[in-house]
């Protein structure tokens, strides 16, 4: 016999591993370089050049990018930086072969710093958390519906969120900032911190938009010796258009956005003058759109005229409970370090979220982490006057998901959308930021597919022995759908026969069942 069955294409997390490691090394400072008296900060990025699946082994090779500031002797001009890069090339070992599978890694810089080994050596030491997840994309078939005329069906209704697209892309960007009138032109690019900010997805027919903005903050060395270092901070709005085939308006995003490589490039304007800054991004993509599918699956089914055995599998699959950000107001203080000059002007601030630990409770989850906040400003030591300071907030933010199961998997990304900082007085300043924890969460449930029939033809003895028609007294957890099916009867004709006209029945309810498979006997 035939089944109708609906292929329903599944995304289920196949595995998890993560990897600590550990970055240092020595750096010489370049010769067109002056001698360093002083570090002021230290940024850095990972960059991926390889990664790639054999068996349950996973092979990434990159390097740290880094980007040091510091004040040097010179009196004319202080501030200088120098760049370099350590390389690392490492094996992940994952819980199960993940070849076919689509590997996703996040990285997390928990910490970076550099010292003063001597005026012409740093060190610099790195901690990254590579976080690497498999995606398993597969189809699973459930029967729907019968072919045979006379097969009694009885169905089941579940609730299953399907990946409609599950592919990565990347937007490239690309914008010139024209430096104002009151802004010296620029002789070298010292420092540069380039974040993507304010970010809006919508999705449309077979395409998605997004929107945002790309935030550019560049220290540099002026053409003059009127001040020894400028700086420049603005916000670059974009709008794309992402082509992905199979997506509609009405389905649920999970498109992760982030920044890749970036890069600065000083060029001339019209008037030969360098005040053009060239700016490139590469927005990176991951992208998995979900359609929630409302599935009516055969429960169970039998015939009056033959013995069938339906054949079941048992299939795991995911349904979105959540998808949405929760938002919190962080705020402290920080006080300047008594050896550090003091607070004349805040130049620029940054935040980056990081989340600790995320704990199930009553009420879903609750976020534990810090926001680390970078700020440079001006000090009222000339002979050093560029500084910059660490501020580290914690927050404890609730997620509220409703009926959350041991089996949920939840995945929350931080972000800081916005962070402000303002003096309280030369010693002191007040850090404000908002939080926004981006939370799609999960319930992993299991259901019986079923997927084939074993037909066998009626035990003709068996049937003989039973009355043609049966006097039943209801009993407890009795359905008509049992009834029927183990008296070789429809439930149509017991209703017919004892008038009823509905399937609901009750405890000593009596019955008259007519045999229906004496008409095949």
């Amino acid at each position: 016999m035939e089944l109708v069955k609906k292929n329903i294409h599944m995304n289920k997390s196949k595995c998890k591993s993560n990897l600590q490691l550990t970055l240092e090394d020595d750096f010489n400072v370049p010769d067109s370089k002056p001698d360093v008296e002083k570090i002021i900060k230290t940024q850095g990025e990972v960059k991926f050049e390889e990664q790639k699946a054999n068996g349950n082994k996973l092979h990434v090779r990159g390097a740290l990018v880094f980007q040091t500031l510091y004040i040097s002797e010179e009196h004319s001009h202080p501030i200088h930086s120098m760049n370099a890069q350590i390389p690392f090339d490492e094996t992940i070992h994952m819980e199960t072969d993940c070849n076919q599978d689509e590997v996703t890694i996040r990285v997390e810089l928990e910490d970076l710093s550099s010292g003063l080994i001597n005026s012409r050596k740093l060190s610099v030491r790195a901690l990254l958390h590579l976080s690497v997840s498999a995606d398993e994309i597969h189809d699973e078939e459930g029967a729907v519906a019968t072919e045979e005329d006379g097969v009694q069906t009885i169905f089941k209704t579940i609730d299953v969120t399907g990946i409609a697209v599950s592919k990565k892309d990347a937007y490239r960007f690309r914008d010139e900032i024209v430096l104002p009138s009151g802004k010296g032109s620029i002789s070298e690019l010292l420092y540069n911190e380039i974040d993507l900010k304010n970010t809006d997805i919508r999705l449309l027919a077979d395409k998605f938009t997004v929107k945002g903005e790309i935030s550019v903050f560049f220290l540099y060395a002026g053409e003059g010796e009127e001040t020894p270092f400028e700086y420049y901070e603005t916000e670059l709005p974009f709008s794309a258009s992402i082509d992905c085939n199979g997506c509609m308006e009405e389905m649920i995003q999970n498109i992760l956005i982030t920044l890749g490589s970036t890069n600065l490039e000083v060029k001339p304007d019209a008037d030969g003058e360098e005040r053009l800054v060239s700016v490139e991004a590469v927005l990176d993509m991951t992208i998995r759109i979900y359609e929630e599918v409302s599935l009516e699956l055969v429960k169970d089914l039998y015939s009056p005229a033959k013995n069938l055995t339906p054949i079941f599998k048992n299939v795991t699959y995911e349904n979105l409970m959540l998808k949405n950000t929760n938002k919190a107001k962080v705020t402290g203080r920080v006080k300047i370090n008594p050896d550090d000059p003091r607070v004349l002007q805040i130049c620029h601030a940054r935040g980056t979220a990081k989340i600790d630990e995320l704990i199930k409770n009553e009420t879903g989850l609750m976020a534990e982490g810090i926001i680390e906040t970078g700020i440079f400003y001006i000090s009222a030591d000339d002979e050093k006057p560029l500084q910059a300071l660490k501020a580290v907030l914690t927050f404890s933010q609730q997620i509220e998901v409703a009926n959350m199961s041991e089996n949920s998997l939840f995945e929350v990304w931080p972000e800081v959308e916005q962070v402000s900082v303002m003096m309280l007085d030369t010693e002191e300043v007040e850090v404000k930021a908002v939080l926004a924890l981006n939370a799609t969460i999960f319930e992993q449930k299991q259901e019986q597919f079923m997927v084939d029939v074993n037909e066998e033809p009626l035990d003709y003895e068996k049937l003989q022995k039973m009355p043609g028609l049966i006097g039943y007294v209801v009993k407890a957890e009795d359905s008509l759908w049992d009834i029927a099916k183990r008296y070789y009867t429809t439930v149509n004709a017991i209703k017919e026969l004892n008038e009823l006209e509905t399937d609901q029945i009750a405890t000593g309810d009596h019955l008259l069942i007519l045999k229906e498979a004496a008409k095949f006997l």
